[in-house]
């Protein structure tokens, strides 16, 4: 596995609720890259919770969006907006788990709308959720002319 470098780190404006390492109340997640899969580890915090000790739905919807949108970035190289995502939530993911891995991979593309199936397990790597996203991508053009820039793994 290498890790994605986030190109818009030191942007001015860049506050991602997803993936920007400076916002406080945001998720920080990083990603990296294992074939044809973008991969995150996240580790929940007491301020996510939903039910007592237990990690929020709309937290989990937000982790499967964001990565999905990476899926984008790394694999497509350019930029979309959620047009659906629909989660099944399996099994509860607690709190108290010392991180989770999110798994998520391009299922289908059509024209300017891709598929991307996002997996998240527990630390004992049970699967917990797997939630579908679609988006409406952009041309290259499009993203590059809105300031997308090229994610490049790591050295």
């Amino acid at each position: 596995m290498k890790k994605i470098h986030n190109s818009w780190v030191n942007q001015p404006g860049y506050n991602c609720f997803g993936c920007s390492p400076d916002n406080p109340h945001g998720l920080k997640m990083e990603f990296y890259e294992d074939g044809d899969d973008i991969v995150s580890i996240w580790r929940p915090t007491f301020d996510s919770q939903g039910w007592i000790g237990v990690l929020h739905g709309g937290i989990q919807a937000a982790l499967a969006d964001e990565i999905s949108s990476w899926v984008i970035f790394r694999k497509l190289q350019t930029t979309g907006v959620t047009a659906k995502l629909e989660a099944r939530y399996r099994k509860p993911i607690y709190i108290s788990d010392d991180h989770i891995t999110l798994r998520a991979h391009l299922v289908l593309q059509r024209r300017n709308m891709v598929e991307i199936e996002v997996n998240i397990f527990n630390a004992t790597d049970e699967l917990c959720n797997t939630t579908n996203c679609v988006y409406f991508i952009n041309t290259h053009e499009s993203a590059m002319k809105n300031g997308f820039r090229y994610f490049e793994l790591e050295e």
